[in-house]
């Protein structure tokens, strides 16, 4: 048997503190206090009669000791909600499970992963930040984030990606706009018309940029903006036509509030994936990424 000064607790806040850099990032993620964890780790340290982590000027760094305890304190962890899970209790698992996901992920099924997610672990706090892919990237990085469900291109690389599908541009606008155009025009007989896009550095707007110059076109107007829903919203008042993913403008393309326009170019289509730290995260951030997986495969406007 293992002495009762030896817990969970303890074992969790080491392996947290490691993973968000900070004994302060710890006790947010865990809904405590810094001095709570500081006194696990120390309590912890005593027990094993080692020095696990090196505390410099706001940072850690682990010892030789705490280097070889990491991997086995993670082991302990996920084995101990395995343990719950398999008794069909996942309502005794606690903590925070912090999601990132793309607009057009927030826009579509994002509810419909929070909702499961929130039935398969009632008492787990879930938190849901929204942003760019390359502000997702750099957060699931950092540790910021446990899950994130973005598209490429990613500069992160340690983390598992489990792929969703593919969402294909469209170009749409109202049908006073639409109505005049040619019935399958190039894409230099849209740019007389106010172009709608996402702002840069988002790859569908470097590409459009590069097909009008390739072309040696120029469009009288462009108007960018950093949110896709402002941008589809702009396309409903009939401020110009819009390159826009479809599973975004799918139900007013069904109730004709927007029309499409079948215009020879378009750019690569979104590839989005499930993304987690393939060394620290937790049964429930694997959980997430699947259930991310099968709402995608799911809905019928996302993936194109």
């Amino acid at each position: 048997m293992i002495s009762h000064s030896i817990n969970l607790k303890q074992l969790e806040a080491f392996v947290a503190v490691i993973d968000l850099g900070t004994f302060r990032a710890a006790a947010t993620h865990l809904g405590t206090t810094q001095p709570s964890i500081s006194a696990r780790i120390s309590t912890l340290e005593d027990a094993l009669g080692s020095t696990l982590m090196l505390r410099d000027a706001g940072s850690v760094r682990l010892t030789e000791a705490g280097e070889r305890l990491l991997p086995k304190a993670r082991t302990v962890l996920e084995a101990a909600i395995a343990v719950v899970e398999e008794a069909g209790r996942r309502d005794l698992i606690e903590g925070r499970l912090r999601i990132g996901v793309s607009e057009l992920v927030a826009v579509t099924w994002a509810q419909d992963l929070m909702r499961a997610l929130r039935a398969a672990y009632p008492t787990v706090n879930l938190e849901l930040a929204v942003a760019l892919a390359r502000d997702l990237d750099r957060d699931l990085a950092s540790g910021r984030l446990d899950l994130a469900i973005y598209n490429t291109p990613f500069d992160y690389a340690d983390a598992t990606a489990i792929p969703l599908g593919e969402c294909a541009y469209i170009w749409v606008a109202s049908p006073d706009l639409a109505g005049p155009l040619p019935s399958e025009p190039a894409l230099g007989d849209l740019l007389d018309q106010t172009i709608l896009t996402h702002g840069k550095p988002t790859a569908a707007v470097v590409e459009f940029e590069s097909a009008c110059a390739a072309r040696g076109l120029s469009a009288r107007q462009v108007v960018q903006s950093t949110s896709l829903t402002s941008t589809f919203q702009m396309a409903l008042g009939g401020m110009g036509l819009a390159l826009l993913p479809r599973a975004l403008v799918a139900p007013a393309l069904r109730d004709g509030a927007l029309a499409e326009i079948p215009c020879n170019w378009h750019p690569e289509p979104l590839r989005f994936y499930a993304r987690y730290d393939r060394t620290r995260a937790s049964p429930m951030a694997r959980q997430g990424a699947a259930m991310a997986c099968r709402l995608a495969q799911e809905d019928q406007d996302f993936l194109s």
